[in-house]
């Protein structure tokens, strides 16, 4: 049979290390066409999709948007699923998993903790997050290799025997190696990583989890979501000329603000989408996690099957046009709120800073800086990262760059380069970019996250120096890029950034002003203008995947017991049917609390496999109301001032509980479950806040926490640093019933307040088993 042998050939060809891609069309007929060039055997299912789809409508009887179709379209139980937006929960059948090494650490943890032999979807491991940006790409990445030894060795290992597919370092940015190889219209993915949502830039449902969430889908159990309401954005007019698709999601930063998305998938539709690239898309949907949106998408279009075809899917593009019907939204659906932006009005806009929803038109931004005794001059521009790092991010770069080096000029301030993938890497340096950047002043850094999360050595100023830099990442938060609180971030586009950076000033407009050349005469940068793919084919670099074997059931993984990066799980204690009383508070949170707040990146990373080493660095970051101080709350106990987490330990060791008060839009931010692990670790058993991010409340269920909302918001003006706190009523905890607080001030006299939560029947089991996988076990103890 020639097919076979044909197929056989190439499967062997690919064991020696070829990359797929290049074969995908050989591997894919039209009846079965791959999810990936990874896993030939893993195929794309438009026909259940379709079915799920028409099940639902039928039952709702009105049109659906995009949206709707592929979450309804992943439903366990299309027939029976009760379907409210916003109010009920869905149990959802997700296509693939996709972890990042930071947070794969704790996932790959648990899930050795659940006892399964292998995981039941499509799974990989993405070695990003751990390499620090320094002197140069090369360098920093044997660096990394190296002082990361042992948990990339854990990484392999486990995914070698669990079968999931591994991504050593170097080789790119989770969201990037997603877009290239994984995402595709009409997938559900979920991601350890709060950008995930980078893949609706594809047309796909891609959301951002804590580990535990890709523990249940990773173990074939069906995945929780509150049924998200949908926000539509309709584009109309084109963009042209400086504006780019970032501007696109710093405007609607700018108009929802750091939480309005919450609970709410933002879908992108209307005529301005076909002016957007592809990969124009996905940056609009990777930043649509810091307006709090579950996850955004755009519909399927000309743009990604051009997109699908250069990267080598051309098979999957073919098969997504038979079923467009289904990747596009119904005439007529209705939202939730629709938003309205004329592409061909919007003007280039840098947000910032502290905070990536304070936006301002570039032309704008010198004036108001200003004003607000922000710093003017650009100490560093850095263009890159997961949000912007594109072949076409990346030439309308180099145009910037190159007009400047044609006038004899360079970078006034420091400039960085972060390639999305290997494959861009590679690609940009063939054809003349990266060399283009590197003239004009810049470092090309490693394939990684680096800056943008905190991955930087930075050389160039003290802590508590006051700055400004100027970024294409997605996140500005205080301290964030550099650990220095002095530090003014914003963000912006890549040919924003560059140009800026060449100017050295956030005064500089480069749509009305003028730079002066090496030759004294004055010139004017001509908007950019880059091609959205490469003419020739994609160049693939150097591989960089590992395969797991068929059979890993033989694989060893190593945890030392002495080990300060790896720590095996201890599972936690389950309620003992008691109501929590008298607990301390361990600190009152005032203004913004991130997740990078609760638990801070940056040189922390390396023990995000180890719970108790990165308990030590606890809510570090958060603001305590009683003295205005950060990582300097009072020990109830001993009335001395100390840090948090040693106060935390403090508590745990006197067999003390305690809580936490939080303000708005609490564990905003990433999606990391450390924020969650550490206070259960540390003793603590509430959280009480005005609103969560969805994220951080989820993780907090998973983990046996109790993430509770203020009835009234103004009670938490009620509690003080000092009271105790108890929660009465565990016994009759229940799906929409409040809980009652009672606050006990020192002086003997006492508050009751209500709280509310969003917990439903089998969340409140995991608190109850003490966390979500002790009741997973408990199932798996009861069906075996």
């Amino acid at each position: 049979n020639v097919p076979v042998l044909i197929v056989s050939f190439f499967q062997h060809a690919l064991n020696s290390g070829i990359r797929r891609y290049h074969v995908a069309p050989v591997l894919c007929q039209r009846a079965k066409v791959a999810m990936s060039h990874f896993e030939p055997n893993e195929h794309i299912d438009y026909e259940k999709l379709e079915k799920n789809i028409n099940i639902v409508r039928k039952r709702l009887d009105r049109p659906l948007t995009l949206s709707e179709k592929i979450v309804y379209g992943h439903l366990d139980d299309p027939a029976k699923q009760e379907i409210e937006r916003g109010k009920t929960y869905l149990r959802l059948r997700p296509d693939r998993v996709a972890m990042q090494d930071a947070t794969a650490q704790m996932a790959m943890l648990q899930f050795i903790s659940s006892g399964l032999p292998k995981v039941a979807v499509p799974s990989t491991i993405h070695c990003d997050h751990l390499i620090e940006a320094q002197s140069g790409g090369e360098k920093d990445l044997r660096r990394a290799k190296d002082i990361n030894q042992e948990v990339y060795n854990f990484l392999a290992t486990a995914g070698a025997k669990y079968g999931v597919g591994f991504w050593k370092p170097g080789s790119g940015i989770i969201h990037q190696i997603i877009l290239e190889n994984y995402s595709y219209p009409g997938v559900m993915l979920i991601g350890t990583d709060s950008h995930t949502p980078n893949g609706g830039g594809l047309g796909g449902i891609c959301i951002g989890v804590g580990g535990a969430d890709a523990v249940d889908v990773m173990a074939g159990i069906p995945w929780e979501l509150k049924c998200p309401k949908v926000i539509g954005v309709k584009l109309t007019g084109k963009l042209s000329g400086w504006s780019s698709p970032k501007d696109v999601i710093l405007k609607v930063a700018g108009i929802l603000t750091v939480k309005g998305g919450t609970g709410a998938i933002i879908e992108y539709h209307g005529p301005g989408v076909d002016s957007i690239s592809c990969t124009g898309m996905a940056t609009i949907c990777n930043m649509g996690a810091e307006i709090g949106a579950t996850t955004s998408v755009f519909p399927y279009n000309a743009r990604m099957k051009k997109y699908l075809g250069k990267t080598g899917r051309a098979d999957i593009a073919a098969l997504a046009d038979e079923f467009q019907q289904h990747l596009v939204p119904d005439s007529g659906c209705q939202y939730d709120q629709v938003i309205e932006i004329n592409l061909s009005e919007l003007k280039p806009h840098i947000n910032g800073p502290f905070t990536p929803d304070l936006a301002h038109p570039v032309s704008d931004i010198g004036a108001v800086a200003e004003k607000e005794g922000w710093p003017v001059d650009i100490r560093v521009g850095l263009i890159g990262s997961c949000t912007n790092s594109s072949y076409e991010d990346m030439g309308r770069s180099a145009a910037v760059a190159k007009q400047a080096l044609a006038h004899g000029l360079k970078c006034k301030s420091m400039f960085t380069i972060t390639p999305g993938s290997e494959q861009i890497r590679a690609t940009i340096e063939r054809d003349g970019y990266a060399q283009i950047l590197r003239d004009v002043g810049g470092l090309v850094l490693a394939n990684a996250c680096g800056p943008c999360i905190g991955q930087w050595d930075r050389k160039d100023i003290k802590k508590g120096e006051k700055n400004t830099i100027v970024t294409s990442y997605n996140r500005n938060f205080t301290g964030r890029n550099d650990a220095n609180p002095e530090t003014h971030a914003f963000v912006t586009s890549p040919e924003i950034v560059t140009a800026l950076s060449i100017a050295g000033t956030l005064k500089f407009n480069p749509e009305t002003d003028y730079l002066t050349g090496a030759d004294g005469k004055k010139f004017k940068l001509e908007a950019p203008d880059a091609d959205e793919l490469p003419k020739l084919e994609f160049d693939p670099g150097q591989d960089t995947y590992q395969y797991p074997p068929k059979d890993g059931s033989g694989q060893h993984v190593d945890v030392s017991p002495t080990s300060q990066r790896l720590q095996l799980l201890e599972p936690f204690d389950k309620w003992d049917g008691k109501d929590l009383e008298d607990m301390l508070i361990l600190i009152k949170v005032k203004g913004k609390c991130t997740t990078d707040h609760i638990s801070a990146a940056g040189p922390w990373l390396k023990f995000r496999g180890h719970l108790d080493n990165i308990s030590n660095n606890l809510l570090i970051g958060a603001i305590n109301i009683e003295n205005g101080k950060a990582n300097s709350v009072r020990n109830a106990l001993t009335q001395e001032f100390g840090p948090v987490p040693d106060t935390a330990r403090y508590y745990k060791k006197m067999g003390v509980k305690w809580a936490v008060i939080g303000d708005e839009n609490y564990g905003e931010g990433s999606s990391r479950e450390h924020a969650a692990l550490e206070p259960r670790h540390l003793g603590g058993r509430v959280i009480i806040t005005k609103s969560f991010a969805r994220i951080h409340e989820t993780n907090l269920k998973k983990q046996g926490l109790l993430p509770l909302t203020f009835a009234d918001p103004a009670d938490y003006n009620k509690i003080h640093p000092v009271d105790k706190l108890s929660i009465v009523g565990l016994a009759d905890f229940a799906p929409g019933k409040p809980l009652k607080c009672i606050i006990k001030h020192p002086n003997g006299s006492q508050e009751t307040i209500m709280l509310n939560h969003t917990f439903n029947e089998s969340q409140i089991e995991w608190f109850q088993a003490g966390s979500a996988l002790n009741r997973m076990k408990e199932l798996q103890q009861k069906s075996s």
